[in-house]
């Protein structure tokens, strides 16, 4: 099993920065994937970020491109997503994701943090 925990959410003025953290324990040498997603009210669940432990490549949807950054800690097994020129429609629950490469769903999901960017 792997758990991960979310923290860093909070509010924050449109324009303003955010820095999430998602901390993995337990077997996470299975899930080489971390991948982060959100979900507004109302609204399905969508990707944000991706990147893999081992060489930190990376993935971005394209409504954040730009503006939000993922990296990891190998020695901390934690995950940041730093996001930056918020907007009222980040606002949203911020989850972390864990998977293997051969995976194509990730099983290991953190309970999620919540973003609200005012206007």
């Amino acid at each position: 099993q792997v758990q991960l925990v979310e923290s860093g959410g909070g509010l924050v003025q449109a324009g303003g920065s955010l820095r999430l953290s998602c901390a993995a324990s337990g077997r996470t040498r299975s899930t080489s994937i971390m991948g982060w997603f959100r979900q507004a009210p109302g609204k399905e669940r969508e990707f944000v970020a991706r990147i893999t432990w081992s060489d930190g490549s990376t993935s971005y949807a394209d409504s954040v491109k730009g503006r939000f950054t993922i990296s990891r800690d190998n020695a901390k097994n934690t995950v940041y997503l730093q996001m930056n020129s918020l907007k009222p429609e980040d606002t949203a629950v911020y989850s972390c994701a864990a998977r293997s490469p051969s995976a194509t769903r990730y099983p290991y999901w953190g309970q999620g943090t919540q973003v609200t960017v005012s206007s």
